[in-house]
């Protein structure tokens, strides 16, 4: 197969190279929910890091975070309350709301899961040649762009985001101000 695309696209060889750095991240995401997995379900897992990166939320935004009926979201946050990873109350505003908070208990799953892929992550640069360290960076950067966060709210979904990057289209607290 030749690596030579029509109108300057990418080369086969480009594409396959994304690929292959995308089987490594998925198995970075693999291991590093294998150091919680006798505690949790991936599912709560990515209620919990929904949580824990935005604040509290609406369990309403958890279901379409998940892309599931809130029943069933409701379901999975039940189990994390009782485990004690998760507060559920009523919403102030509108008490027909439920407002889902992460414990401290619940904050260090997930920081221990965000721990286990920068780890690896860090194992894996220092393999490399610095040279090669120092051109993943805009390359990569590059790509991230290019996404324009088209993927934002998958990726949020499975569990990647924390910190103060949002999801599409939900980006406040449940009283409407901004999230975290």
């Amino acid at each position: 197969m030749s690596d030579a695309q029509p109108a300057g696209g990418p080369t086969e060889a480009e594409i396959e190279s994304v690929m292959r750095a995308a089987r490594v991240l998925v198995g970075v995401s693999a291991q590093s929910f294998a150091v919680v997995e006798d505690r949790l379900t991936l599912p709560q897992l990515r209620v919990l890091v929904m949580v824990a990166s935005r604040g509290p939320l609406r369990l309403a935004a958890v279901a379409e975070g998940l892309g599931v009926h809130p029943s069933n979201a409701s379901r999975a946050c039940d189990r994390l309350v009782v485990a004690g990873l998760l507060n559920r109350t009523d919403d102030p505003a509108d008490r027909r709301q439920l407002v889902l908070r992460v414990t401290e208990a619940g904050e260090a799953l997930v920081d221990e899961v965000m721990r286990t892929r920068r780890t690896t992550i860090d194992r894996l640069l220092s393999r490399m040649a610095p040279t090669d360290r120092a051109a993943l960076v805009p390359a990569l950067a590059a790509l991230a762009d290019a996404a324009d966060d088209g993927f934002a709210r998958a990726v949020w979904s499975m569990g990647w985001t924390t910190g103060a990057e949002t999801a599409p289209g939900d980006d406040t607290e449940p009283n409407g101000g901004p999230g975290r």
